[in-house]
């Protein structure tokens, strides 16, 4: 449950592992708008309901530049939330232009585990100024000038073509995360359809190679469907634990910036 809205978001510590990288540009038209909302219901060994988690896009402006606002928003439910209460805030602050971010906030109370952080990103001096309210403290820190945050990397991949990716191809990114830089690798599995409450949909499955562990049953723990479409939602989501399994499901939508093409039969 901890990890309950880092699935979604893709909020995940990765390890590197030995495949061909490939470089990925953006795409032509937007994958998303103001406007988009996307709801996911989570479950815990496929029969337990865990939670819900929203993501929602909005338009801002910073120095005058046009921007989007995207709030995330985990939340645990039912019998879970008696013995483990999630309550997770994330916002990410980002360009339209360069999908780069210059402002971050991780909120979180997961089972008394809590953060409240607020980071600010300077691509000028490549520096991200680290605020944390918890512990009344404010670190600099050096980053790239790529850098991505665990909620903006969501978009920034999503915005990428990736018509020329082959089975076994890796996309990364870096992510700052936790006080320091991450490389983020997602390997490119194969193209699916794959059923969900709305119907069949065709489907890219991808797998972020995770720390076992704790968490974490194996490397190989986690599995993401996105939309094969110019939208690529998540669709569905699953993970190995340790302890059980977690599963996350596309529950509801609006807004989208593409059709969103349905197969019925």
């Amino acid at each position: 449950m901890k990890k309950l809205i880092l699935l979604i978001t893709l909020f995940i510590t990765t390890i590197s592992f030995g495949q061909s990288v490939k470089t990925v540009i953006p795409e032509k038209k937007s994958a998303f708008q103001e406007g988009e909302w996307l709801r996911f219901r989570m479950s815990y060994s496929n029969f337990l309901n865990a939670g819900y988690s929203t993501i929602e896009v909005k338009g801002t402006k910073n120095n005058g530049k046009e921007a989007f606002h995207i709030i995330g928003k985990g939340k645990s439910t039912g019998l879970v939330s008696l013995f483990f209460k999630v309550e997770d805030d994330y916002q990410t602050f980002m360009y339209k232009e360069s999908l780069k971010p210059y402002r971050f906030i991780r909120k979180i109370n997961e089972g008394g585990y809590t953060k409240d952080q607020e980071i600010f990103f300077n691509h000028d001096t490549q520096l991200a100024t680290v605020n944390n309210y918890k512990h009344k403290t404010v670190e600099k820190h050096p980053i790239s000038s790529d850098i991505q945050d665990m909620l903006s990397a969501l978009y920034f991949l999503r915005n990428q073509n990736i018509s020329n990716l082959k089975k076994g191809d890796n996309i990364e990114l870096q992510m700052f995360m936790d006080d320091e830089i991450t490389v983020f690798k997602l390997q490119f599995l194969e193209k699916e359809t794959i059923k969900t409450k709305f119907g069949k949909v065709k489907a890219i499955a991808f797998r972020p190679l995770v720390q076992a562990g704790r968490v974490f049953k194996e490397q190989e723990s986690v599995t993401v469907w996105v939309s094969d479409d110019a939208n690529k939602i998540p669709l569905l989501i699953k993970a190995n634990l340790a302890v059980g399994s977690l599963r996350a499901d596309l529950d509801a939508f609006k807004g989208l910036a593409n059709p969103f093409n349905i197969i019925f039969k």
